[in-house]
């Protein structure tokens, strides 16, 4: 069976508009946010609009065996939706429908394809929020940060994407559709297949509807930002405020690297003169911020930081504006920018930072931290240029040891960017030869042919020969 053949069937059950095929339209849907990964064209991009469209989609790949990669907005950190092997594209965006606000369960049902800030601002006038917040929620949609089981700023606090998905509508590997969870607070009926396809990235099912668990906003809030003279007083801090009780919504950190390139990017007066700075910020009732953000300056203050308050909304918007460009405002200093999440438990954040810094120190590296240091998540990024071979070389090894020294302290490989093509080899370090094993005979039930986007976390059957 041809391509051609497949295009013909697809256009017939899709519309000529929702198969793409001209290779000007598919080569930005080769590569994603990643840097430093192989781009690879796709065959075609298909752009359902309904479930039972996805569904045929599937059942086409499955009669002329083409590989499907869903994709929604492309910002994702682990090559997650690059088409390795060519095949289909399937985009989620023209599946932006937010079906129903429903303010008595505290739930909202969308379509894949809405932007994660667009149903804040659709919830907003009904004094809700949806809290997972990943750094590009004005593009990133709801499908892929389900796929991806996405994080963000709130994290702390708040949880991560899982902890508010309640039920899915997805489109099987064969074709069929199933519906896992609901509205129901309590479900705890068989497998809980909702937290199965939630980080699954995409290689068990397409994700077609999202029910989520939305919760009343913070009534009020404070901002804080603390300077340090060296990071291991200011991972101190982190660990003492925590371990006095006091669970700020947010708490980023950014080293001098990030600092000084952030500032020359926006110039909104950041003390680059520091090693680190801590933006903490409490919500919730008004009397429990004021004893929390009283809690939060003394620690860091007993331990030699200086802390200022934000002076109002402006002043509030600035900083977390700030702490947002860190990415863009990085990617614009070299070429290729390598941006990792290693995660550490909170215990060893002060340790990673160090082990950080020294691995750039120790390969002759740029390498500018930044994260939600209140949940050990971190991102050092390489400043690098992929076309110099030698530096690439000591940026690969240096990401190595980033990811040995995580796991060495009790981390994990991801924090929110998911696992992908880029991090697939170090698996087995973190899962061992078995519980790869196990990865793969889930994949292989819901997806014998591997069909679902192969070559993303789990390596297919010729791989492992």
């Amino acid at each position: 069976m041809s391509v051609q053949e497949a295009i013909y069937t697809l256009r017939s059950v899709l519309g000529k508009e929702n198969v793409i095929t001209a290779k000007e339209d598919l080569i930005c849907y080769s590569f994603d946010a990643t840097a430093d990964l192989p781009e690879h064209l796709p065959d075609l991009l298909v752009t359902p609009m309904t479930v039972e469209q996805v569904a045929e989609v599937i059942k086409a790949a499955n009669r002329y065996k083409m590989p499907v990669y869903p994709r929604g907005s492309g910002t994702n950190l682990s090559g997650g939706t690059v088409p390795v092997r060519g095949g289909i594209v399937l985009s989620s965006l023209k599946m932006n429908k937010i079906l129903e606000i429903d303010p008595d369960n505290l739930t909202a049902t969308v379509q894949p394809g809405v932007i994660i800030q667009t149903l804040n601002n659709t919830i907003a006038p009904h004094g809700l929020i949806y809290p997972p917040d990943p750094g590009s929620m004005a593009t990133a949609t709801m499908g892929g940060s389900v796929a991806e089981c996405s994080g963000g700023l709130r994290g702390l606090k708040y949880g991560v994407t899982r902890d508010y998905v309640m039920g899915l509508e997805v489109v099987l590997a064969n074709g069929d559709i199933a519906r896992f969870g609901g509205k129901t607070v309590k479900n705890v009926t068989a497998y809980d297949m909702v937290r199965l396809f939630t980080g699954s990235e995409g290689t068990l099912g397409i994700i077609t509807e999202i029910i989520v668990r939305l919760i009343p906003a913070p009534e009020t809030r404070e901002t804080m930002f603390a300077t340090f003279a060296d990071l291991t007083t200011a991972g101190r801090s982190i660990t003492e405020i925590i371990r006095s009780k006091v669970i700020p919504a947010t708490m980023e950190i950014m080293d001098r690297v990030t600092m000084e390139t952030v500032e020359n990017h926006a110039q909104i007066g950041l003390p680059t003169e520091s090693e680190a700075i801590l933006l903490v910020e409490v919500d919730g009732i008004p009397e429990v911020v004021r004893r929390e953000a009283a809690t939060v300056r003394e620690v860091i203050t007993r331990n030699g930081g200086v802390v200022k308050t934000a002076a109002g909304d402006h002043e509030r918007d600035q900083l977390w504006a700030a702490r947002r460009a860190a990415l863009p405002a990085l990617a614009r200093k070299r070429p290729t920018t390598i941006l990792e999440d290693a995660t550490v438990p909170r215990s060893k954040i002060t340790e990673m930072l160090l082990a950080i810094q020294n691995i750039g120190r120790r390969y002759n590296l740029t390498i500018g931290t930044f994260g939600h240091a209140g949940d050990g998540n971190l991102h050092p990024t390489i400043l690098t240029d992929s076309r110099d071979q030698e530096e690439m070389e000591r940026v690969h090894r240096a990401v190595d040891e980033i990811f040995k020294a995580a796991l060495s302290m009790g981390g994990t490989l991801t924090g929110e960017h998911g696992i992908g093509m880029a991090k697939a080899r170090y698996l087995p370090w973190e899962y061992g030869e078995k519980g790869v094993q196990v990865l793969q005979k889930i994949k292989e039930a819901l997806d014998p042919e591997y069909l679902l986007n192969p070559g993303k976390m789990v390596p297919c059957r010729e791989e492992r020969k």
